[in-house]
């Protein structure tokens, strides 16, 4: 079947082949009427129209390819942000590819390497580290990027994020007010800076709120394996504590686990907070109480900020920290007499 051309979209919608061109380009159509907008739609829907992001890369000297580079796709905390990504990237005419680096540091760099021989036009990346040699690269060669969740110490690109320290501060204040005195921070790995600045609120709160018994353990990774064993290793050490306060969702289920198999009970014997909010988590037994991030909302404003860079706009590195809010479900209880 041979493939529809353009000037068969405009024939049928009435309009010249530039008009339905601008018509059918989310970057250009803002001088076409709405309605002349959806009559082009509609033929190109018709007629079964296949845009040429080949040609029109060529136009552009763009491929109209975008990459997000993230550390671990079963994670669920990077689901939400992907979705946001692609739905504004291709309503703006671009492909998403996504690559999982499996947390190995040059499993990233081949990637990206690979990426950018293939030539995308720029990336969204998740996997920052405070030290990262990737995107030492990437700043050096000026290729469009973008961080989300994760930022990195030279602050050489834009970055979307929450607001880590407020939602650590939501999670030790509540626990403060149920009386806990005695709180374990279970915190990631201390090379990213979502680890580090959670970490940070964590011992500035529980010193404004006089918590004198308090403890940080991290884990390697965000996996729930990396959480139970950090976990178990804190619990053995220090086993006065009657909280914890999960530096993630898939953290805060690796610590549970470790309270169950000293045979302590949550929240009975011991409370548990998370950060992020993934989608499952209101759905345990007993539903977790964690910090909501707008992980989604994140992904959307990594793409926006990613397309204004392609579109020539300020090569100044801004910060986005979305709002956060505490989710009070079951895992949370006063703390236990002792």
């Amino acid at each position: 079947m041979a493939r529809v051309r353009l000037v068969e979209v405009a024939r049928a919608a009435g309009v010249h082949p530039g008009t339905a061109s601008r018509a059918l380009n989310p970057e250009a159509r803002d001088g076409v009427s709405k309605q002349t907008v959806r009559r082009v739609e509609q033929a190109a829907k018709e007629l079964g129209y296949v845009p040429n992001s080949m040609a029109r890369g060529l136009r552009t000297s763009r491929t109209m390819v975008v990459a997000l580079v993230v550390p671990d796709i079963t994670n669920p905390l990077f689901p939400p942000i992907v979705r946001g990504a692609e739905h504004v990237l291709n309503a703006a005419g671009y492909t998403l590819v996504l690559t999982d680096t499996n947390n190995e540091a040059e499993t990233e760099r081949d990637q990206v390497r690979a990426l950018r021989g293939r030539g995308v036009d720029g990336f969204i990346v998740a996997t920052a580290r405070w030290e990262d040699e990737t995107l030492q690269e990437l700043a050096e060669a000026e290729v469009p990027t973008v961080l989300v969740n994760r930022r990195n110490g030279a602050g050489s690109f834009p970055f979307v994020g929450s607001d880590d320290r407020h939602g650590v501060r939501l999670c030790v204040e509540e626990l403060a007010d149920l009386g806990h005195r005695s709180i374990l921070h279970l915190a990631g790995p201390p090379n990213t800076s979502t680890a580090a600045s959670r970490a940070a609120a964590f011992t500035q709160v529980a010193a404004e709120r006089g918590l004198a018994d308090v403890y940080t353990a991290s884990a390697d990774s965000y996996s729930e394996e990396a959480g139970e064993e950090a976990a178990a290793h804190a619990l053995h050490e220090h086993p006065s504590f009657t909280a914890i306060v999960a530096a993630s969702d898939v953290l805060a289920l690796g610590a549970q686990a470790a309270l169950a198999a000293r045979g302590l009970r949550c929240p009975q014997d011991v409370s548990v907070t998370g950060y992020n909010d993934v989608d499952y988590v209101r759905k345990l037994t007993p539903p977790l109480t964690t910090v909501r991030v707008p992980l989604r909302r994140e992904g959307e404003l990594a793409a926006e900020t990613l397309l204004g860079l392609l579109d020539g706009g300020s090569s100044v590195p801004t910060q986005l920290l979305l709002p956060v809010e505490l989710m009070r479900r079951g895992t949370t209880a006063p703390a236990p007499a002792r």
